[in-house]
């Protein structure tokens, strides 16, 4: 039986990916083609849409992940930085982008993994952020 924990954690997963292949411009792979509900998504696993997530301070949305369970911080943590990093390259927001890269950091932290692409992104954050 698949509980509520699980069921969420797999909408991270899957809205990690759609993601990660939007960063990666293979539109044929984009959110509506998957179709994938953004906001639907995010109603799922934050319990509110996008702009109530990005008006919230990086301290408030570390808060959110910290009431998860510790094994699913990573997951959490790689999602928002995909998230703010692909909002915020479409919107040429910084906030976003500082975002991302606290988010992503914070992802390479917690989740010991030694992730190329994720290091190339934080640094090319800070480039844009200068």
């Amino acid at each position: 039986m698949i509980t509520d924990k699980e069921f969420t954690l797999r909408l991270i997963r899957q809205l990690t990916q759609a993601l990660e292949k939007l960063i990666l411009d293979k539109p044929e792979e984009s959110l509506m083609q998957k179709e994938l509900d953004f906001e639907s998504l995010m109603k799922d696993i934050f319990k509110f849409d996008f702009t109530t997530l990005s008006l919230k301070t990086k301290e408030e949305i570390i808060e959110i992940v910290n009431e998860r369970q510790e094994r699913d911080h990573k997951d959490y943590y790689e999602m928002l930085g995909n998230l703010f990093y692909f909002t915020g390259r479409q919107a040429q927001n910084n906030d976003f982008l500082d975002k991302a890269k606290t988010f992503y950091e914070l992802y390479l932290q917690t989740s010991g993994i030694f992730a190329l692409p994720v290091i190339n992104r934080i640094n090319e954050i800070k480039k844009a952020l200068e």
